[in-house]
């Protein structure tokens, strides 16, 4: 018999009490997992996984799995160097001209790739008042920061009141020109997204960007849909964030799909992110190569703007790079041997380059 999610599995699963130890967890697998990671399904979200198999690419994300007992050597628990950039409490600047600010760790569901799944879900890593001021402080004082990116955990997890307080602070620093919100929320839990939630985004004052994580075009319900229209028409200009993971979206074809259904709603595909070296998700990595070959099959099926920049952030915290497979190489004799998208070769000869000697 077939293993299928049902929604009173998944709230079993969301609803038990963490083990505290080994021995409460007793040898059940995935009790050592749910102890050690923060584990968490909407009701939107389990009513989209109910019924489903267990290879189903929305299931994959959220329910935990016993293959995150596996822990390989080149995991690191802060795999993009997170704590090597961080001044004060809740901001990390890693890049001149903008800062990360997290004021709260957690998040309405829990990716089960999570790069930062050793401290979400964790009550210490919600910023205290002092703490919050601190952070808003530091970027008041460093008027190089020109973007401000509110993550966490889920920024939108926060009520309107407080997120409105943090967006009204931002708006009155002069040298923040742009806020960028990353989140979950409209995926896994759409009607929260609401008036009251755009409202207090749009207290900065300032251009308001979305970074939404959507992995697989089936997450893109008809309450999704209806948010991601409904913020966009608020004047909230939309991004997505994907990451590929293999069994979810591991081919151009699934891809293909979700891009189109996000432009088609006012989504530009910003970055496909190569899955980061946290511990116990090796399950979900492919190699670089892999990816690479899926983003060639992707160029000649996809228009421009429904293309995202395939990145890997650097471990260690050196930031991220784009990985752009390479379409051309340079002949030894001169000129160029230029590779289309389905895979063809051909010549390219510029006489300019010649001219200017390095032909």
């Amino acid at each position: 018999m077939t293993l299928r999610f049902s929604k009173q599995n998944l709230e079993n699963i969301t609803a038990a009490p963490r083990a505290s130890t080994p021995e409460d967890a007793g040898e059940n697998g995935l009790g050592i997992v749910t102890r050690r990671y923060a584990v968490g399904i909407t009701d939107h979200l389990a009513e989209v996984i109910d019924g489903a198999g267990p290879d189903d690419p929305v299931a994959l994300q959220y329910v935990p799995q016993v293959q995150e007992l596996k822990i390989l050597p080149e995991e690191l628990v802060d795999p993009i160097g997170d704590e090597a950039h961080s001044p004060v409490k809740g901001i990390v600047h890693r890049y001149p001209d903008r800062v990360l600010f997290s004021p709260i760790s957690i998040c309405a569901v829990y990716c089960r790739y999570c790069f930062r799944r050793e401290k979400v879900g964790k009550p210490e890593g919600v910023l205290k008042t002092a703490e919050r001021k601190a952070a808003l402080d530091y970027i008041r004082t460093h008027p190089e920061i020109w973007e401000v990116i509110l993550t966490g955990g889920d920024p939108l997890v926060l009520s309107p009141r407080q997120l409105g307080e943090i967006m009204k602070a931002l708006g009155e620093i002069e040298h923040v020109k742009i806020v960028r919100i990353h989140s979950r929320l409209p995926v896994a839990d759409p009607v929260r997204a609401g008036e009251d939630m755009i409202a207090a985004m749009k207290k900065a004052g300032k251009a308001v960007y979305l970074a939404v994580h959507i992995n697989h075009e089936r997450e893109i319900t008809d309450e999704v849909r209806t948010a991601l229209l409904r913020l966009h028409g608020a004047g909230i200009n939309l991004l997505s964030q994907s990451v590929l993971l293999r069994g979810v979206n591991d081919n151009a074809d699934t891809l293909a799909a979700l891009f189109r259904a996000l432009v088609g709603l006012n989504v530009k595909p910003y970055y496909l992110h190569h899955p980061d070296l946290a511990p116990g998700t090796s399950h979900f990595r492919l190699s670089i190569a892999e990816g690479q070959e899926i983003m060639r099959a992707l160029l000649g099926r996809l228009s421009g703007i429904a293309l995202p920049t395939y990145m890997l952030d650097i471990p260690g915290g050196m930031g991220k790079i784009p990985l752009t497979p390479s379409y051309i190489e340079p002949f030894e004799g001169g000129g160029y041997s230029a590779r289309d998208y389905k895979g063809r070769t051909h010549v390219y000869t510029p006489q300019i380059e010649k001219v200017r000697g390095h032909g």
